[in-house]
């Protein structure tokens, strides 16, 4: 089975952040993003799947985008980062991806999960 999938933490609250809007990107051979998911961090801040059913991880050059504004918005806190974007590259035979965020309203960071 091939994933992409992410989990949002709040470090400054210490809890999942929920609700945070995710796209999943994909850039083509002209250099353009095209679009290959869009959904929002459930109740723990995951996105278990972004990769549509059945759809096979290609080898290439991938983007999650973190609409961290609404997020902050909502807990009536300023933040720097109104958008986090992680671009990641995924290589041939390589399957499965877990990309998480730590998130603060001054900072952020991330790693490959597992």
């Amino acid at each position: 089975m091939t994933q992409i999938s992410t989990h949002v933490l709040d470090i400054a609250s210490g809890k999942p952040a929920k609700d945070v809007p995710v796209r999943l990107e994909r850039r083509d051979a002209a250099r353009n993003w095209q679009l290959l998911a869009s959904q929002r961090t459930n109740e723990d801040g995951r996105c278990s799947q972004l990769l549509a059913g059945g759809e096979a991880l290609e080898a290439g050059i991938y983007r999650l985008s973190f609409e961290t504004a609404a997020y902050f918005a909502a807990l009536k806190v300023e933040s720097l980062y109104p958008l986090v974007e992680i671009t990641f590259q995924v290589r041939e035979g390589e399957k499965h991806f877990h990309i998480p965020l730590l998130l603060s309203p001054n900072g952020y960071t991330t790693y490959r999960g597992t």
